[in-house]
């Protein structure tokens, strides 16, 4: 499995929001602990925002990692340029534009506090673009 993580490492190196890397737990315990780490090699992906992180079961090979980081957790829109975003994000981006900054860093603040709710993984996934959205207008 490492030279696929390294391959995969490799690919996202110049990427703006994926950063792949490697925790060795026999030296860093404390912080293998924090997050649970009890067998090895163990996969932990911690999509914008999420501290808690979660466990990637999937398949180990460079394309599965891959396809798993493209769709769960690169982030593709961007205020500056819009091209890679849904009709949905463009939507809010214009929504939170009109509405100033004072109604961004409340929806911020309010968005931020649901970050370790429960909700459908859908509904996860829509929280933290638009945390990602407005972390960007507030820049």
């Amino acid at each position: 499995m490492k030279p696929a993580w390294d391959q995969l490492g490799d690919e996202f190196s110049g990427s703006a929001t994926v950063l792949i890397g490697d925790v060795d737990c026999t030296v860093e315990k404390k912080l293998c602990s924090t997050y649970d780490v009890k067998g090895f090699p163990t996969i932990k992906y911690f999509a914008d925002g999420d501290t808690d992180g979660a466990a990637y079961e999937g398949v180990r090979d460079f394309d599965a990692l891959k396809k798993h980081v493209e769709e769960e957790l690169e982030v593709k829109c961007s205020v500056e340029d819009q091209a890679g975003c849904t009709d949905k994000e463009k939507g809010f981006i214009k929504k939170m534009q009109d509405g100033g900054a004072e109604k961004i860093a409340a929806q911020f603040t309010r968005l931020d506090g649901m970050k370790g709710g429960k909700m459908a993984k859908e509904q996860k996934s829509w929280l933290f673009q638009r945390l990602n959205i407005l972390g960007q207008l507030n820049k």
